[in-house]
Formats: C-alpha cells, sequence, structure tokens
C-alpha cells in the first residue's frame, strides 16, 4: 500500500504538477542572477513555469483526446445517442462530452448539429452542458494541482449538473422555443469512411494544433492573471472576499465568471493563484464552471440556435446548479483536501 502511495505522490508531484519544472525554471532565473523574492521575478517564475507546464499537459491530453475522438465523429454519435432514451440518453450525452476538449462556443455547432439530427433536446443540452464544463484534460489538470479527490469530484458533479439540466429542460418541453431554422434544417447522415492508425494519428496531430492555437491565447491571459494574483494581491483582499469570512463568495465568483470567456485550461491558473491566496475551494470550482459554461460571448452564440426563454431557463439551470455545487465544495473542503 505505501508503494502504491509513493508511486502515486510521484506521479502528481513530478509528472502532473512538474515540480521538478518549477525547480529548473526557478534554478534558471536564479543563475541569471535573479532574486525570486522579488515580485517581478516571482510573477516571471509563476508565469514561465505555469505556461510550460500547461503547454505540455494541454498538447498530450488533446492528442490523445482527438485521437479517441476520432473513433466518435458526429455521424456515429448521433447514432449511439439516438439508441437511448430518458435518462440514460442524457448519461451518454453528459459522457459524450468528456471526450471534446473545447470551449462552449466550439460545442454550440455540434449541440446544433444534434438539435437538427432530431435528437431530443434535453439530450443535446446535456452535452452542451458538459463538453465545456467537463472533460479528460480538466481532470489530469485539475488532480495536478488539487489531488485526485477534488478533481474525481469535479468531474462527477460537473456530469451531475449536466444530466440533471438536460433532463429538466426535456421535462419543460422547451422544443417550441428552439429557432425554426435549427428544427427545419435538413441534414445528411453521412457513413465515416474507416480510418487507419495513420489517419486517426493525423488527425489528432492537426486537432492538437488547431485547439492549441485557439487556446493558448486564453491560456497566456489566464496564467497572467494568475501570476498578478500570486504575487500582488495581499491575502487579506482575497480571503475577505472569496474566503471563508464572506458567505456570498461563491455567488460572487459565479457573476464574475459569466462576463469572461475561456476555456478551462485558461480558467485553471486563476483558479490555482485564488487558492494559493485563501480562496475557498467552493469559490474557486463555481469560478471555473461559470467561466467555462456560460460565458457572454458562448450565450450570444447560443442565442442565435434558442428563444429567449429557452436561454433564460439553461442559464438558470446552470446557475444554480454551480451555485450549490460551490457551496457543497465549501462545506466538505476539509475532507477533500
Amino acid at each position: 500500500m505505501q508503494l502504491i502511495k509513493t508511486i502515486w505522490d510521484f506521479i502528481q508531484s513530478q509528472i502532473l504538477g512538474m515540480k521538478w519544472l518549477n525547480e529548473a525554471v526557478g534554478g534558471l532565473l536564479a543563475a541569471l542572477g535573479l532574486d525570486l523574492e522579488n515580485r517581478w521575478v516571482g510573477s516571471l517564475h509563476f508565469f514561465v513555469y505555469d505556461v510550460i507546464k500547461i503547454t505540455i499537459l494541454l498538447c498530450s491530453l488533446i492528442f490523445i483526446i482527438s485521437y479517441i475522438q476520432s473513433y466518435f465523429p458526429p455521424e456515429r454519435s448521433k447514432k449511439i445517442l439516438g439508441r437511448f432514451r430518458g435518462l440514460g440518453a442524457n448519461t451518454i450525452a453528459a459522457l459524450l462530452g468528456t471526450v471534446t476538449p473545447f470551449c462552449s462556443c466550439s460545442s454550440i455547432p455540434l449541440f446544433i448539429g444534434f438539435t437538427s439530427a432530431g435528437l431530443p433536446l434535453g439530450v443535446t443540452f446535456s452535452f452542451l452542458i458538459s463538453s465545456p464544463m467537463v472533460d479528460l484534460g480538466s481532470l489530469v489538470l485539475l488532480m495536478s494541482i488539487f489531488g485526485p479527490k477534488v478533481a474525481v469530484i469535479y468531474v462527477i458533479v460537473g456530469l451531475v449538473i449536466a444530466i440533471a439540466g438536460g433532463t429538466l429542460i426535456e421535462k419543460l418541453k422547451m422544443e417550441k422555443h428552439v429557432e425554426e431554422f435549427i428544427l427545419t434544417a435538413g441534414h445528411v447522415d453521412i457513413t465515416s469512411p474507416e480510418l487507419t492508425i495513420k489517419d486517426r494519428l493525423i488527425y489528432a496531430w492537426e486537432q492538437m494544433l488547431s485547439t492549441f492555437k485557439k487556446v493558448m491565447p486564453y491560456v497566456l491571459v489566464g496564467v497572467g492573471i494568475g501570476a498578478i494574483i500570486h504575487n500582488w494581491i495581499p491575502e487579506q483582499w482575497i480571503e475577505s472576499a472569496l474566503g471563508t469570512g464572506n458567505p456570498l463568495g461563491v455567488v460572487i465568483a459565479t457573476i464574475i465568471g459569466v462576463p469572461m470567456y475561456a476555456d478551462i485550461f485558461g480558467t485553471i491558473p486563476i483558479a490555482e493563484a485564488l487558492f494559493a491566496k485563501g480562496a475557498q475551494l467552493g469559490v474557486v470550482l463555481a469560478f471555473m464552471m461559470s467561466v467555462t459554461t456560460l460565458s457572454l460571448p458562448s450565450m450570444i452564440m447560443l442565442r442565435r440556435a434558442v428563444k429567449p426563454k429557452l436561454l433564460a431557463v439553461f442559464i438558470a439551470i446552470c446557475t444554480v446548479g454551480i451555485i450549490l455545487v460551490g457551496y457543497l465544495f465549501n462545506v466538505f473542503q476539509a475532507f477533500i483536501i
């Protein structure tokens, strides 16, 4: 048992957390004659280390996930989802969302395609919620910062929100609130050709490069904000606004996250810095969820596909779910950290 724990600690600290990289960057800066105690140097240290770490993990994960995803093109995904009904269909849709390493804006075209293909509205919304909020990449990155318990629970509650949200929308019979052009759009069910392993590797490489180019600007912004929080904002400020002393911290973090636009790879560095400064775990995760699921640009895109009432229901369900999850994590923080 001790051997397993030792191996896992090594994986978490040296492979996922890349502590060796942190030490190497610090050693390099010190060798250049820079004072690591200086705030500017500390910010540079945080920025360089996190950018390199996230880039390595990001590219590796997207390549692996994209290779897996090559077995689930939209046509095949439609067929898979079409075989299930009720809660089972929502569950499969939410799980399918975990293998799509996209931000919410990238998930919306797939949501439109699934809806146009005649899949139940609640099923497509379960996919839309889970795709940006929960994916295999977020599981690994969260493990590297918060540990396996937090990462696994985050993924589970994210899936619960997606399944519950889609199921509720299905029960409310909101189909008439989808824009007419979506419901009447024709579609061609094309059978995807069988791909060779080489084809899948090429596809995964191209997806990795494409996603990297889209995501990297947000990673740089996110790490930059994280570096500022980590080295320049006093802990007392964070603790007073987002710590245990403020019962509205989760609500504040959720509201702040909505106008922002980033995917989970861009929000994790900010979450890491906020948590290090004393923000509660539930507050940090609520912020991450709101940024990835309810960003203003994605809501504008979604409005093109659905009418205001359905959009309002979607936002309300996600907001309430995120806030409840945030408070749940706050309550049990001591047991999972």
